[in-house]
């Protein structure tokens, strides 16, 4: 099992992030391009509930397009939410999100547990190229996040 784990601060209030990251819709526009990241499922902006089912299609490597659906497991209202892969491109994924306000707005924790198949090959595959990818989508988000919450 491997773990991602990054924190940013954001010049917001809590339930300007809370709104932000429990909407779907989000997700494209923090996801680099060259992924194609698209939510599949027609969804409401406020409609946020634990069993919520999200499907995508997203291209992670070679341009090859994948369906990925989570499944959000756990909400706790301007607190925490985690979402789980029921089906995807892992072995197991667990994307745990989680606020806390502060004097300066919101401290924003990312802890990804995550699983790859195919055993040795899953392995071989992580230290080679996927590790490296997903640091590369967590750096861009944290980029287009600075631009969209942290504006000078």
């Amino acid at each position: 099992m491997y773990s991602l784990e990054r924190t940013q601060q954001l010049n917001c209030t809590l339930p300007e992030a809370w709104r932000f990251f429990s909407s779907p819709h989000n997700l494209s526009g923090i996801t680099p391009p060259d992924m194609n990241f698209v939510v599949l499922s027609e969804l409401n902006d406020g409609e946020f509930y634990e069993g919520m089912i999200i499907d995508y299609k997203v291209s992670p490597l070679l341009n090859w397009p994948l369906q990925w659906r989570t499944v959000i497991t756990q909400v706790q209202e301007l607190k925490s939410f985690i979402d789980f892969q029921q089906k995807g491109p892992y072995q197991y994924w667990e994307h745990f999100h989680e606020f806390t306000p502060n004097e300066n707005g919101v401290l924003m924790k990312d802890l990804v547990k995550y699983e790859l198949p195919f055993g040795f090959l899953g392995s071989w595959m992580h230290r080679l190229v996927v590790r490296k990818k997903l640091h590369d989508i967590f750096d861009y988000r944290y980029r287009v996040l600075e631009k969209l919450f942290n504006k000078k």
